[in-house]
């Protein structure tokens, strides 16, 4: 397996200025900009509208023609003139000869005169000579028989586009009607690069003519987890299996962060078979993720079998497993593998530690590979809402699982990293810094916003 690290930067991660702390640990930011000065964001493409949803625009997108285009009609009614109608009602109502039909994609609409009115459908452009519109339910729909409540369909009454209509109340100039450009104007601009595609602004570019649009596409995330003890939900278990939930929470987490994310089934504690089932995966891999074996175990399989893969000619090349000073998640891994320089994060196995791991450090790899500018999860302050004080190792940055509330946050679960419950009912982290050891009551913390 070849292999290189730093595919855009050349940056060796064992270099003299990224020595861990004196007690070996890293700390977490600089194990994260190690990973940001990596990651860089994948090359422009151009795509179908449909196809770039998800996507993050790479340029400001101009305004073309103006939306609308032209003076159309919001409502279904008559197009009139205002004197026509001024101190209409229905006692004294304003009778006008109806000279046609204007129709949603009528190329040629008639002229409307003096004493004159053109029936005319939502959406359709205001004829010449018109300068207002009355909704139908304020005349007579042509039929002499009162306040109407709807057109009928032109195929039941065709004379509905010729004859008279009453008008029983006035309307001002530009009623019911929406001028050209009010939307946006030609020249405006209608996204900003680095937009996030979704459905309200494939819908704009849709409307202002822009059928392809470039993008960074959405990056491919192949998330694998490791373990012999691992059994795939709904399969029976033996003893001293457990279900494989990581690699679910993991390419859960890598869609919801806005990749398109592959999960590979648990692969066995073999370190030949890892790396050929890593191997087969780069060819789909923007980015790879694993769960588990990273730690000192005898069968950290991760750890055994990508810590001495590098290319020669390439210093600081492969995947570096380091400490971090950080409770859940001590043990992590990083490098880049692959004749790509694919990056590779390497997670601990426990459900809590794995999941906080990605919060921290995969899901902004994976939005810089997008090439969004803010790729880290909102952080607030809140009021600790607990019985009692919450207490921290020295020198670690813990994170706890908590539920909001109003101004405050509650813990849920305990520290224990395989606590997969309480995780489900978190919606943010409680983060204590490393010079912390306890935490009253009624404290403001800082805390990561999950949701």
């Amino acid at each position: 397996m070849s292999s290189a690290a730093h595919r855009a930067t050349g940056h060796d991660h064992s270099a003299p200025d990224d020595r861990p702390g004196p007690d070996g640990l890293w700390s977490v930011q600089d194990h994260l900009d190690d990973i940001l000065a990596t990651v860089r964001p994948l090359e422009p493409i151009e795509l179908h509208l449909l196809d770039a949803q998800g996507c993050v625009l790479v340029d400001d997108v101009t305004v073309p023609v103006s939306l609308p285009p032209f003076d159309n009609s919001s409502m279904d009614g008559y197009a009139v003139r205002v004197t026509d109608v001024a101190g209409a009602s229905e006692e004294f109502p304003a009778v006008l000869e109806v000279v046609g039909d204007v129709a949603a994609g009528q190329a040629e609409p008639p002229t409307v005169g003096p004493g004159q009115a053109a029936r005319i459908m939502t959406g359709a452009p205001l004829p010449p000579g018109a300068e207002t519109v009355v909704p139908v339910e304020w005349t007579d729909g042509g039929l002499g028989e009162g306040p109407a409540a709807r057109m009928r369909a032109r195929s039941l009454a065709p004379e509905g586009a010729e004859g008279q209509v009453r008008v029983y109340r006035p309307a001002e100039a530009g009623a019911h009607v929406r001028t050209a450009g009010s939307d946006v104007r030609a020249g405006d601009r209608a996204l900003r690069a680095g937009t996030v595609l979704g459905p309200a602004q494939i819908a704009l570019l849709a409307a202002i003519g822009r059928g392809r649009v470039r993008v960074r596409p959405r990056p491919r995330v192949v998330v694998l987890s490791t373990g012999s003890e691992l059994v795939q939900p709904d399969e029976e278990l033996a003893p001293g299996q457990i279900y494989d939930s990581n690699s679910f929470a993991l390419t859960a987490a890598a869609r919801d962060a806005g990749a398109i994310a592959y999960r590979v089934g648990a692969v066995a504690d073999d370190a030949e078979t890892l790396r050929s089932t890593i191997e087969d995966q780069l060819v789909r891999a923007d980015l790879m993720v694993t769960t588990g074996g990273v730690s000192v175990g005898a069968y950290d399989v991760v750890k055994e079998a990508l810590e001495h893969v590098a290319d020669e000619d390439e210093p600081g090349s492969g995947v570096e497993f380091r400490k971090l000073a950080m409770q859940p998640g001590k043990p992590q891994g990083f490098g880049s593998i692959g004749p790509d320089h694919t990056p590779l994060l390497a997670l601990p196995g426990n459900p809590v530690s794995s999941y906080v791991s990605f919060e921290l450090f995969v899901r902004p790899a994976i939005r810089t590979l997008m090439g969004l500018p803010d790729v880290h999860r909102p952080t607030a302050t809140a009021t600790l809402a607990a019985d009692k004080a919450l207490t921290s190792p020295k020198g670690r940055r813990q994170f706890l699982r908590g539920r909001l509330g109003d101004g405050s946050v509650t813990p849920v679960g305990g520290a224990g990293s395989h606590l997969v419950a309480a995780l489900a009912q978190a919606d943010a982290l409680i983060v204590v810094p490393e010079d912390t050891e306890s935490v009253e009551p009624g404290a403001e913390v800082e805390v990561v916003l999950l949701r």
